[in-house]
């Protein structure tokens, strides 16, 4: 009877210095991991910490947007029903015949007053770029102007353009 107490005695010292053993044989091999791959470690460990920041920060960018997007308010602008209609513009006949401005030149000057560029303008009157150019060339003379602006200034003074 005698060899059982000393048997479990004998098992129980073999399991703890076994666990022991296998506990320092665990500890040197992480101590071996984290020295010899600790830049890649840290690496990771810095990544995982921007990338939970940049999801953060984006849910918060998102949630505010959503709460702009929430607010917006409505307003109703009232017009009186008995407001006249504008009356459309006509230009000064008598001004463009005394210049000898011509049709088209006076709608190439309106689509300049427009804001429109010349190649706009010759998709719009169905001509090319090079056309645009000789009628801004001519009215700019005929209106005594350098520049766009000039002739869109001078085509208002004269009443030929709104």
């Amino acid at each position: 009877m005698d060899t059982i107490p000393i048997m479990k005695r004998h098992v129980l010292i073999f399991g703890l210095v076994g666990g022991v053993l296998i506990a320092t044989l665990q500890y040197t091999e992480y101590r071996f991991v984290v020295i010899e791959h600790s830049v890649e470690l840290y690496s990771a460990l810095v990544a995982i910490l921007f990338a939970a920041f940049g999801i953060w920060l984006g849910f918060r960018i998102t949630r505010n947007r959503e709460t702009i997007r929430e607010t917006v308010v409505v307003r109703e602008v009232l017009v009186p029903a008995e407001a006249p209609a504008p009356e459309p513009f006509a230009p000064n006949t008598a001004q463009q015949q005394t210049l000898g401005i011509t049709a088209r030149e006076l709608e190439t000057l309106t689509l300049i007053a427009r804001g429109f560029s010349n190649r706009e303008i010759a998709t719009q009157l169905f001509v090319s770029e090079n056309t645009v150019k000789t009628h801004c060339a001519r009215a700019f003379d005929k209106l005594g102007a350098a520049r766009r602006t000039q002739a869109v200034q001078r085509g208002k003074e004269l009443g030929l353009l709104p």
